[in-house]
């Protein structure tokens, strides 16, 4: 696979991963890093008490699509008698520390322990707000999920005791399950767990085709054209998951993290009958205040004139049936 991709991939350079949009900057550089580090203006962050919400379903049948939005990029996604968790982290701090390190101002909306069987575990790039091995780890010992995920994303699991993955590089894809096919997709971001292996494992989103309808999940991406690439080759999907925090400030997140805004730009890009936001509401990781991606949101989505129908925050811990078609949701919600 590295000696194919090194011949004429448009996002290997036989060392590194790369984006292949290059309309902004590739992405923020670790002089930029430091610049935010040292002038970044770190709001207050208030623990908010939450309990958890009920014990989902153990399965969902027939054409059903249920989302579960535990909190942070973690949804639980049940359609087809498949159980998928997008990114799952239960710990405390998305940190390579126990005791520093983001740490969670919203408890996960699931407990662990009410968890359903997990099918496929749905990973989208090796930051630690997103590849959490404690949780991982949890996972195999509780259901031994298959894991999808990015080239070279399994060293990382491979060297933790974690195993069933599939490895795929942008567009490849893998059927966990009669006729359910996961294809991994194109996203703007980087990759890294420390200073030492920047960009050395692939980043992306994935796009599960599965009779119930496709169910798109972006994982971490700036704005870009790809999500049109994406409805143009494997169609609109019935459920997109996009990302809305973690976007200020814009001249150090923009190339990496979409804001409220874009983010419904790529709702309407994709076509999406529904969209979900995720990517807020546990950690703080940026410059973007508590609530700010919320109310940007909102704005952005009747400044666009997207529905709320169409464009949903859910509340963590609530499981919530998503329509068909745009037609089901009444005549309202026609964008």
């Amino acid at each position: 696979m590295m000696g194919r991709m090194a011949q004429g991939s448009d996002h290997f350079d036989g060392r590194r991963f790369m984006n292949s949009d290059v309309t902004g900057r590739r992405h923020s550089s670790s002089r930029d890093a430091l610049k935010w580090f040292f002038t970044r203006k770190r709001p207050k962050v208030t623990p908010v008490p939450s309990e958890p919400g009920p014990a989902p379903a153990e399965r969902v049948s027939g054409r059903e699509v249920r989302v579960t939005w535990v909190g942070h990029a973690t949804a639980l996604v049940q359609h087809d008698g498949l159980n998928m968790l997008t990114d799952p982290i239960w710990a405390e701090r998305c940190s390579p520390f126990s005791f520093a390190g983001p740490k969670r101002f919203r408890a996960p909306g699931v407990r662990f322990e009410d968890l359903p069987p997990i099918d496929v575990v749905l990973l989208s790039h090796d930051h630690y707000d997103h590849l959490c091995v404690p949780t991982l780890k949890r996972l195999q010992a509780h259901s031994a999920p298959r894991i999808v995920t990015g080239l070279r994303v399994g060293e990382v699991l491979k060297r933790n005791g974690i195993g069933n993955v599939s490895e795929l590089d942008w567009w490849e894809s893998v059927e966990v399950a009669p006729g359910v096919v996961v294809v991994f997709t194109p996203a703007k971001h980087f990759s890294g767990r420390s200073p030492f292996d920047l960009d050395k494992r692939l980043w992306g989103g994935l796009y599960v085709h599965a009779p119930a309808g496709g169910i798109y999940y972006a994982g971490d991406t700036g704005y870009g054209p790809h999500f049109r690439e994406i409805r143009e080759r494997l169609g609109s999907p019935r459920v997109a998951l996009l990302p809305i925090g973690a976007f200020e400030p814009r001249w150090f997140m923009s190339p990496v993290h979409m804001d409220p805004a874009e983010a419904v730009r790529s709702h309407v890009d994709l076509g999406a009958i529904t969209s979900v936001a995720v990517h807020y509401g546990s950690f703080a990781l940026a410059d973007d205040v508590q609530g700010q991606p919320e109310r940007e949101l909102e704005a952005a989505r009747l400044l666009q004139r997207v529905p709320a129908e169409r464009f949903r925050m859910l509340e963590h811990g609530v499981s919530v049936p998503l329509p068909r078609s745009v037609a089901s949701l009444g005549a309202d919600a026609v964008a």
